[in-house]
């Protein structure tokens, strides 16, 4: 019989382990740490769910419905309360909102845009210029599988201020990265195929018929952890092993031999559902080409959650919407020199039961250089610190009933310039070994639903061959 090892248990380690399961096929699933789910995880406590990882999935891409469908949560699907979806950038100390019918930074109707308080005159001649020179953007499109940086793209189209107020945020807030230095080949690729086609990127959207009612969001009433929780109960519980970091790997003849702490054992495939640099470290001894295709930058993540109840929450002021977003260049509001926000959600807003009724559910988060400087920092500094950015920008906040605090290290891959043609060499590397997979958010997508559908199709190849 088929024995498969898959290395690393967070959510598309644990989808792989599932996948194997439901088809029959003997695995061990090796986890470093002493629970599965990796950066997905809930916390439940009095009336609150407090997501302490990724709090939803895009409804367009369909996996993690499916998954969840099939655990029998249909029930617990819920959508995002998209009449309260605005999202506010911090500008000048104050929040300011997005223009209605933003995608991204492209405009899909010109009036809020024209009367934004978001935008200098010339920020707003720059959209109308972009939708004017069509056929010159059009022929400037760079060719087919060439690539540039996020920022370049956005700047060719709508200039420095968009690329700084609206792109720079909202990917910061998705990779946690810099537009500067982010693949729009690997990030928007939807947008490069519209340049290419159309020229001018609101020309193309405002020929789109845009369903304004489809809600953007999905998630589960009682937390995503529920999805880890029905995949683990689905595993074998001698199949699944916890404080079990995985030393080596190698291959001899076919098989493949996994050295973990107290283990040792022979496997048909292995599935590495590990980060890049752990990835890295366990297959460089193989090929030194994977030194070189996995050494990819990765960014840090702080989630500070500040729950608030019923009686504390009257004396909040939240503005109607999801959250904001904090520019790079946003100065603090009290001119010193500390890590500033990349932005809060305004948790019971953007999803119902997530909070009792008139109970305030906060998130902040530090990210890229930010976060990677605080990871040091004591739960009570960081608490302090998010405390003191909020009151900054809500006005004064008063003590949570509940706050926890959780640290990702080197959780967001940055998918670079050149990405994708780097990923297609590691591609065709990984399938001169026989067996080998790897999975996770460091190749071809970040969300839950791409890394659920990387889990279960590495499971239904090893299953196959």
């Amino acid at each position: 019989m088929k024995r498969v090892a898959v290395v690393g248990g967070g959510i598309s380690g644990v989808a792989a382990a599932y996948q194997l399961a439901q088809q029959g096929i003997e695995f061990a699933l090796f986890e470093a740490t002493q629970r599965l789910g990796g950066i997905v995880e809930t916390v439940r406590r009095e009336g609150f769910v407090i997501e302490c990882g990724p709090d939803s999935w895009v409804t367009e891409k369909p996996w993690a419905r499916e998954l969840a469908v099939e655990l029998g949560l249909e029930s617990e699907i819920i959508l995002s309360n998209d009449q309260w979806r605005r999202t506010y950038l911090l500008e000048g100390g104050r929040l300011v909102p997005m223009p209605d019918g933003m995608r991204m930074m492209v405009p899909t109707q010109w009036e809020p845009v024209l009367n934004s308080s978001l935008f200098s005159e010339q920020a707003r001649q720059s959209f109308q210029r972009e939708y004017l020179q069509a056929e010159e953007l059009k022929r400037s499109a760079l060719p087919e599988g060439v690539d540039e940086s996020v920022a370049n793209f956005v700047r060719r189209h709508f200039g420095e201020e968009v690329t700084r107020t609206i792109a720079g945020p909202l990917l910061a807030g998705v990779f946690g990265g810099s537009v500067e230095q982010l693949s729009v080949r690997a990030v928007m690729p939807a947008f490069v195929k519209l340049e290419r086609e159309h020229g001018s990127l609101i020309a193309a959207l405002q020929q789109k018929r845009n369903d304004s009612s489809a809600s953007v969001f999905t998630s589960l009433k009682i937390g995503l952890e529920t999805l880890i929780e029905r995949m683990a109960e689905e595993l074998p519980p001698n199949a699944v092993g916890l404080n079990q970091t995985v030393h080596s790997i190698a291959q001899d003849s076919g098989t493949w031999h996994v050295e973990a702490a107290g283990f040792a054992g022979s496997f048909d495939a292995v599935i590495l559902a590990t980060p890049a640099h752990v990835t890295r470290r366990l297959l460089s001894p193989l090929h030194p080409d994977f030194d070189r295709l996995l050494a990819m930058d990765a960014t840090s993540a702080i989630v500070i959650a500040l729950a608030f109840s019923t009686d504390r929450a009257r004396h909040l002021s939240i503005p109607h919407g999801f959250g904001y977003l904090v520019p790079e260049t946003s100065p603090s509001t009290s001119h010193d020199s500390r890590p500033q926000l990349l932005a809060c959600t305004f948790v019971n807003q953007k999803f119902a039961h997530r909070a009792t009724e008139g109970a305030v559910l906060l998130r902040a988060f530090f990210g890229g250089e930010t976060a990677a400087a605080l990871l040091g920092s004591s739960d009570a500094e960081l608490l302090s610190l998010a405390h003191e950015r909020l009151s900054q920008v809500l006005g004064s906040v008063p003590e949570p009933d509940i706050s926890l605090v959780r640290r990702w290290p080197l959780s967001l891959p940055q998918y670079a310039v050149g990405h994708l043609d780097r990923m297609a060499e590691l591609n065709h590397l990984t399938s001169s070994f026989p067996g080998l997979q790897l999975v996770g958010n460091a190749y071809n997508g970040v969300g839950l639903p791409d890394l659920i559908r990387q889990g279960r199709e590495a499971a239904r190849r090893a299953g196959q061959a």
